[in-house]
């Protein structure tokens, strides 16, 4: 897995990967030239990461600082400009908005894919938005119930039509019966 480390003065900062907190301590001592027992600390607020369990919990791309015996943990210099995954982005940041778009299929059989849009704001916001593809057999149940009611609509229509024209011709045959209309 990822992880981020720097040394006690945040001078020198490495990406090391490592699968055990033993293995990431031996790459920092190598990697940071360092010497003597070593503790591994988070860097964004000085908490010991000081067990394996722990460990495993962490998040790729952690930022973790590797200290020597006799120093400590302090935070960044204010001056310093220092963030990471997972951290608020400075406030003089340029980038007001990001967008997303991830298109997949949950179903190899799915006729059209699914799209995920997802916009963060400021690097703090975030929303999104998950428009689910069909399968072929929920695309013509679909296409089957539209058409079903637009022939149902074209069918009620036609009724009227005809009522319609029925009242209209009876209706000039009761006219002729009672005399009021005279054919030529």
């Amino acid at each position: 897995r990822p992880f981020r480390v720097c040394n006690h003065k945040r001078t020198i900062r490495k990406g090391l990967t490592a699968a055990t907190r033993q293995e990431l301590l031996a790459k920092a001592l190598e990697t940071l030239l360092l010497n003597g027992v070593l503790t591994l600390v988070l860097e964004e607020d000085g908490t010991a990461v000081d067990s394996e369990d722990f460990f495993q919990l962490l998040e790729d791309d952690t930022c973790l600082m590797v200290l020597e015996s006799g120093q400590s943990w302090s935070p960044a210099r204010s001056g310093v400009l220092s963030y990471g995954l997972g951290r608020e982005r400075p406030k003089h940041s340029k980038d007001i908005a990001r967008i997303t778009f991830d298109v997949y299929k949950q179903n190899p059989r799915d006729l059209f894919g699914s799209l995920n849009v997802k916009a963060t704001f400021y690097g703090l916001y975030s929303m999104s938005c998950d428009f689910q593809g069909l399968g072929p057999k929920k695309v013509l149940r679909e296409l089957l119930r539209w058409t079903s009611t637009l022939l149902q609509g074209l069918g009620h229509m036609l009724l009227g039509i005809s009522s319609t024209l029925r009242h209209v011709v009876e209706g000039a045959e009761q006219w002729q019966q009672k005399g009021r209309l005279h054919s030529y």
